[in-house]
């Protein structure tokens, strides 16, 4: 489609401190936001509030918004705008990390009973006779 390889390592490199600092913004920001629908009782909307925010967050983050191990590595099989180098995943995935737990914190400092509450950011579903687990 694009007369590209269907597969290429990346050689945009991403290892800039702003960069770094973005995928913390974003990460955190994404824990803080499925947290939140979670504990106020609307994660039925996560789906369409996750897209919308990874959506707005390629645009106000520096990194483009990986915010996500999974992203990351896949990226980096991509020799584009989106891709990233090799020698970025590993400090992304870092960053992801802090990021990750600066979420934690904003929730818990949001929200002092998500210890409580954090069994709603799985929504249960039923098995295939119907009944719930």
């Amino acid at each position: 489609m694009y007369d590209r390889a269907a597969i290429e390592i990346s050689t945009k490199d991403r290892f800039t401190t702003g960069h770094l600092v973005g995928e913390v913004v974003a990460t955190a920001g994404l824990i803080a936001l499925i947290f939140t629908l979670a504990r106020t009782g609307r994660a039925a909307l996560s789906a369409a509030a996750v897209g919308a925010y990874i959506g707005a967050a390629y645009w106000f983050t520096s990194s483009t918004s990986f915010a996500n191990p999974a992203v990351t590595v896949g990226c980096m099989f991509s020799d584009t705008f989106a891709g990233i180098a090799p020698t970025s995943v590993l400090p992304f995935i870092a960053a992801q990390i802090v990021g990750a737990i600066v979420g934690l914190a904003l929730v818990v400092a949001l929200y002092p009973d998500a210890a409580q509450t954090s069994d709603r950011i799985v929504i249960p579903h039923g098995t295939e006779s119907g009944s719930e687990p």
